[in-house]
This record gives structure tokens, sequence and C-alpha cells, in this order.
């Protein structure tokens, strides 16, 4: 009897610790999940927009889209977006782990109507960008998008509105502490990786295995930008607790949007009160911008 039970432990130990090693092994693997077919693209939704490339210091070349505001396009002798011609507040934006760009036009279009540019790009190993994703890759991909806009596109540091959705927050906030846009705007996001892990997995040591951090909770303390955060209560993906948790320690001024919805459908469940809130954040504190000004 003695034996059987000692044998049923280790045998439980063993594929206890089986389990944990493989959530070590493929942990990249769970947190990013990259396809490379594009379903759509923003001329789909009707909008114009420029195809962009645009190269990391490490050598990769990221795969994006340019969507000038409505009232700022302007068109060359062949028809085609002109660059550099941006003059209205430009959202830097930074999407969530799964998919790539094209799964985003709902979001770009949304922007869109209120006037703003957006530039969306697909991190490396996403979508048609070449390389293969990492946390510090990631953050190398988003100071290539900001000097793409400053040295490309022309924009000014204090009308860049960095964004980012779930994952996305991760390069966001490294963005936002490292350099100074005019805003930043936090949708679904989480403390960081071993806490989202923690949470969904509670019966693995995630801490202890967890490779990659995107820690958003010590990192908005030091931006200096004002902040705009949303979640639905009901996110059963990122925990609401957790995204108040960011929202807590990041500096004034600040402001909190608590919508309805899922993870992923929140800001359309949520749409009219989602995109007036995000309108008013961005005139009150960026001021009332427009094409020419």
């Amino acid at each position: 009897m003695r034996r059987a039970m000692i044998n049923t432990a280790l045998g439980l130990a063993v594929g206890y610790a089986a389990v944990a090693g493989l959530a070590f092994a493929f942990q990249d693997q769970l947190l990013f999940q990259p396809s490379d077919r594009l379903r759509a693209t923003p001329d789909d939704a009707g909008m114009g927009y420029e195809t962009v490339r645009i190269d990391t210091e490490d050598g990769e070349t990221l795969h994006g889209w340019w969507i000038p505001a409505p009232d700022v396009s302007r068109e060359t002798s062949s028809g085609e977006p002109s660059p550099g011609e941006s003059t209205t507040q430009t959202l830097l934006f930074f999407h969530g782990n799964a998919g790539n760009i094209s799964g985003r036009l709902e979001s770009v279009e949304q922007f869109h109507r209120l006037g703003r540019n957006v530039l969306i790009v697909d991190y490396r190993g996403y979508g048609r960008s070449t390389g293969a994703p990492s946390e510090e890759g990631l953050y190398r991909d988003a100071e290539a998008c900001w000097s793409y806009l400053i040295d490309v596109q022309g924009v000014t540091p204090k009308d860049i509105v960095v964004f980012g959705r779930s994952m996305g927050g991760g390069p966001a906030t490294w963005l936002a502490a490292q350099e100074r846009p005019g805003a930043m705007i936090l949708e679904s996001v989480f403390t960081n990786v071993p806490d989202v892990g923690a949470h969904h997995y509670p019966f693995l040591p995630v801490r202890a295995l967890a490779t990659t951090q995107f820690d958003n909770a010590s990192r908005v303390s030091q931006i200096d930008a004002p902040m705009l955060s949303i979640h639905s209560g009901a996110d059963r993906v990122v925990p609401f607790e957790l995204g108040r948790e960011v929202y807590e320690a990041a500096a004034e001024p600040k402001r909190f949007l608590e919508i309805e919805g899922g993870h992923n459908d929140g800001f359309l469940v949520s749409a009219d009160e989602y995109l007036r809130t995000i309108d008013r954040f961005l005139s009150e504190h960026l001021g009332e911008k427009k094409a020419g000004s």
C-alpha cells in the first residue's frame, strides 16, 4: 500500500514537472501568435493609405500602413498618397498578440473617423514583417516606428499618441517611457506577463518560469504624458483588476474608462462612449488641432 502511494506520488510529480517543462519550452508560442495572411487592407474599409516598410536598428523590416486623416491626404500625380504631409494628431497603434494588422481595421476606421492619422505596423514575425517576435525585439520595433513618424512623416512628438492594446501595451509603455509623446492610451493591458499567466494557470509556477515580462505596471510611473486607460469589467483574457492596477501606478494626469464587452470587442460594444471619451481626452490634452493649423 505504501509503495503504491509512493509510486503514485512520484508519477504525479513527474507529470507535473513535464507539464511545467512544456510550459517553459513553449511559452513564446503561447504568447506570440502571429499570422502571415493579410485578410484585408484599409482600402477594403474605404480608407486611403500608404504601405510602409520600416527598417529596425538590428536589420529587420517591418510592414505597416500609414492611414492619413481624411482631410490630410494629399495625392501625387500618380494618384498615390504623398508622405510627409501629416498636420494632425497621429495614433501609433500597437496591436495585441495574435493575428496581424489586417485584423485591426475596425479600430483603424474608428480613429480615422475621429480625424486622426494612424500608423499601424506589424511586429517582427507578424504579417509581412521579417524576423521572429521577442520582448526586446518588439521594443526595437517600437523605436523604429517612432523614428519613422518623426523622420519620414514629419510628425512632432507632442502630436504623437502612443496607443497599446493588450500585449501592445508592452511596447507602448516602453516607448512612452523612453520618449515623450503627447499622450498615451492603454486598452485592456496587464501589469505584466507573469501576472496574466498566473491567473490562467494557477497550478503552474508561472512567475518562476516566465522569461518575457512586458512590465507595464512598473513602467507607467516613468511616463511623462497624459494617460487614458480603458478596460472592460467583463474581460476574461486580461482581468479588469490588472488593468486597474496599471492605471493606479501611473502619474497624473490620467483618466480611466470602464467599458462593456469582452477583451476583443469592447471597443465595438461600447463604441459611442469609447470614441467620445477618446476624442474628448485628446482634445483636452493635445488641443483641437486640425489640418493646416
